[in-house]
């Protein structure tokens, strides 16, 4: 299991945890991006989008590559492994608790049923 603890794992939450970069991280699923291009749908400035996109590389999620006077961004996916192993304790947690409370609510239901007709009361 992933320490709770590990400061990548901490940065990946952080980074995870605003919609402007989880955003931008899908963008960079479907390839390379420009920070200008990161920047374009959220009409924010090429400052503001260098500070999520920082955000994004501390937590070893994005690559940046300089050419030239642009800067090109790729997603590096690895760091969502952590997080996803984090994530999948809690739910096989929910899915063991909701599998226990569906056979308790079957249970119910098959005691509470009214008789059938013919059933002798």
């Amino acid at each position: 299991m992933v320490e709770l603890s590990t400061p990548l794992l901490n940065a990946v939450f952080h980074a995870l945890g605003d919609a402007t970069r989880r955003r931008m991280l899908r963008e960079l699923a479907s390839g390379e991006r420009t920070v200008g291009q990161l920047a374009e749908p959220f009409a924010i400035s090429l400052q503001a989008a260098s500070k999520h996109i920082k955000a994004l590389e501390s937590a070893g999620l994005v690559r940046r590559e300089v050419r030239g006077r642009t800067h090109h961004c790729h997603l590096e996916p690895g760091p969502l492994a952590g997080a996803h192993e984090w994530l999948s304790f809690y739910e096989q947690f929910w899915s063991n608790r909701l599998d226990i409370l569906e056979r308790l609510l079957r249970q119910d239901v098959e005691t509470a049923s009214p008789p059938r007709k013919g059933d002798k009361q």
